[in-house]
């Protein structure tokens, strides 16, 4: 069964650790614990730090009877994402190329952390260079899904999504380019959120793409994501595209229903792809909000629309526009892995520099990350830079208008994570297309830069995982937290811990 402590939330388990009801080095342990029971199933990890958890535990607790000020996540065990810079271990971003890389610094995110008195467990697994959507492209070893370990836990932030779901952590970070955060926490029954573009700093984390990427916590519900939430936000000068305005103390009102609260039910968002179990979860999740007192208006997203032609297959302006943008910066940001700066160096004998770079980078990336290396590359190129890249720079500007005249006439946009629930291992590998749609309900708020986030939305009949989406206006997280509480208090007990979760 599931201990005492794993079952407690984040803000429960710090509430009782200021109280002195639960040490900080027994709950150490009982996720290390649990790490290693478990992990071997599950591959949430790609490393742990058990000695280090425990001495920092064992500080914390001796900080307290000491009557000494803590912060806000005094004790909890968390976990960060494998592309979050640490100075402790690895950095891989479950790469070979970066295989035995060794940061000197942390990401400003861990940084905040240790300064929140949180215990690192350590660092999760992802798709290598958080270019995925289901885990499997992991340099290391796919990530299994909690509630079924034949299905993926989504991607790219599978380990943390899992980890969080399996009760191997309290809380992670994971990062989100294009749903990375969302999806994943759909996957796997957790609340996942990405931040406005700017709210969290992004020193540190290694970059896939620059003007998309962002880092954010998963969690368990609503408080817990709140709670990490505030621990991260905040400006720094160390990152140029951090905005420089106050942090809400986002748990003071989480409980107070955001009164009047206008809900758009996004028109776009019920393509006939959609599952029909989510279809239904996200139409419940309207009549409880609107049971609660909110108002449901109906909007549009015209350039997030999804069409289906007569074959099936999906299409939609914003998944293209995504698409080139996203791996137009991943060809410029990946540039410097060349066998000369650090990590993997190819070991033959080269004829010069060119050849050099050629082996490093043909032995180091795996396939789906030279082929977006390939595709942005030709984004880029003269000849094609106007007709593609500066084309979807004028595209996301339409569906950022789009989000804006939204929010014009409602506070919170409803609507799917994902078209269907958790996919068995290698359904999509074999056709990328296919594989890309999977964020074609996320992506569209990673090219607005608004915050968006999953919520857990009870279980499908074959018992996965369900989830719909709440996305809010430019720094409004604090409305979108509180929504999401209103709709969590409106459904009930939340689901209970999923198979994998089990210690036997």
């Amino acid at each position: 069964m599931v201990d005492d402590i794993r079952c407690m939330s984040a803000l429960a388990l710090r509430g009782a650790i200021a109280a002195g009801e639960v040490s900080a080095a027994d709950a150490a342990r009982a996720y290390l614990d649990a790490v290693e029971a478990l992990d071997g199933q599950v591959a949430a990890y790609n490393e742990v730090w058990p000695e280090r958890a425990l001495e920092r535990a064992g500080e914390i607790d001796r900080r307290r009877a000491a009557g000494e000020a803590l912060g806000p996540l005094a004790g909890v065990p968390v976990a960060v994402k494998d592309n979050l810079c640490t100075s402790v271990g690895r950095t891989t971003c479950s790469s070979k190329i970066l295989a035995d890389f060794h940061a000197p610094y942390d990401a400003a995110v861990v940084e905040r952390l240790s300064a929140a008195d949180a215990v690192i467990l350590g660092k999760t697994n992802l798709d290598e260079f958080a270019m995925g959507s289901s885990t499997e492209n992991s340099a290391l070893r796919p990530t299994r899904n909690p509630w079924d370990a034949s299905r993926v836990p989504g991607g790219s932030s599978g380990g943390s999504a899992a980890a969080v779901a399996a009760r191997l952590c309290a809380a992670a970070l994971g990062s989100d380019t294009g749903g990375s955060i969302r999806q994943p926490a759909a996957f796997c029954g957790v609340a996942g959120l990405k931040p406005t573009y700017g709210r969290v700093s992004r020193w540190g984390l290694v970059a896939y793409g620059s003007s998309l990427d962002q880092v954010g916590p998963l969690a368990r519900d609503a408080g817990d994501t709140a709670l990490m939430l505030g621990a991260i936000a905040g400006h720094d000068p160390r990152d140029s595209t951090s905005v420089d305005r106050p942090v809400p103390d986002y748990l003071a009102r989480l409980e107070e229903p955001v009164e009047g609260l206008r809900v758009g039910m996004v028109r776009e968002f019920r393509s006939e792809s959609l599952d029909a179990e989510i279809r239904a979860a996200v139409d419940r999740a309207g009549e409880l909000l609107a049971a609660a007192g909110a108002d449901l208006v109906e909007v549009s997203l015209p350039h997030s629309r999804i069409d289906v032609d007569d074959a099936g297959r999906l299409s939609s302006y914003a998944v293209a526009c995504y698409y080139i943008v996203a791996m137009a910066e991943a060809s410029s940001n990946l540039a410097r892995y060349d066998g000369v700066h650090y990590g993997h160096r190819t070991a033959e004998r080269v004829a010069g520099i060119v050849e050099l770079f050629s082996r490093t980078r043909a032995e180091g990336f795996g396939e789906e990350v030279k082929r977006r290396i390939m595709l942005g590359t030709y984004a880029l190129s003269s000849g094609y830079y106007d007709a593609y890249y500066l084309k979807a720079l004028k595209v996301r500007r339409l569906i950022k208008r789009d989000f804006d005249a939204a929010f014009e006439t409602c506070d919170v946009l409803l609507g799917p994570v994902a078209p269907e629930t958790a996919f068995a291992f290698g359904a999509k590998t074999d056709d990328p297309l296919t594989m890309y749609l999977s964020d074609i309900y996320t992506i569209s708020v990673n090219l607005a830069g608004v915050p968006g986030l999953s919520l857990p939305a009870g279980l499908s009949a074959a018992g996965l995982p369900l989830a719909v989406q709440l996305v809010g206006n430019v720094f409004d997280e604090e409305r979108l937290l509180r929504a999401a509480r209103m709709l969590e208090r409106a459904r009930g007990a939340p689901a209970p811990a999923p198979p994998m979760a089990e210690l036997r």
